[in-house]
């Protein structure tokens, strides 16, 4: 009985390492770009489609917060909000205000972020993953979702 229970803890001890591991050759992979994402960046524009079809330029401030070792946050709030209506397939604020924190991987290769919703103001993205497109310019972060159904585009910068 034991070795039986010898067996199974050190085959448990040897599942979290290899799991360990492999998320750790995860991170090193994507720490290249990744590093350019560290940091703070200020929102410098939001674009979203309005009821109308036409793509209309948000009056909003933000936040966006990465860390080195896979979080991340972020906080939006419209100067002026207007009444919420169900636009897209997704809804991520409330009374004009979006604020959630989770973890992100980046895939360098195909220029995507995957933030996995830890936390929201809007409850039913929790536990989601949300597929994000991203593009690195100078000091901008420029992020679309990988949704066809959402047209939006957010414009971070830092200084």
């Amino acid at each position: 009985m034991n070795k039986l229970i010898s067996l199974g803890v050190g085959s448990l001890l040897f599942c979290v390492t290899a799991t360990m591991l492999a998320g750790s050759q995860t991170r090193n992979e994507t720490a290249g770009i990744g590093k350019r994402f560290v940091g703070a960046w200020r929102l410098s524009s939001l674009e979203a489609q309005g009821a109308d079809g036409k793509i209309h330029r948000a009056d909003s401030t933000g936040l966006l917060v990465f860390t080195g070792d896979g979080h991340m946050s972020v906080q939006v709030m419209e100067r002026n909000p207007q009444p919420q209506t169900s636009a897209g397939p997704e809804q991520y604020s409330q009374g004009g205000y979006e604020a959630s924190f989770g973890t992100y991987v980046i895939d360098e290769s195909t220029h995507a972020l995957t933030f996995h919703v830890e936390g929201a103001l809007v409850r039913t993205l929790i536990g989601k993953d949300l597929p994000r497109l991203f593009e690195l310019s100078g000091k901008q972060l420029i992020v679309r979702s990988a949704n066809p159904n959402e047209h939006w585009k957010v414009t971070w910068e830092r200084d």
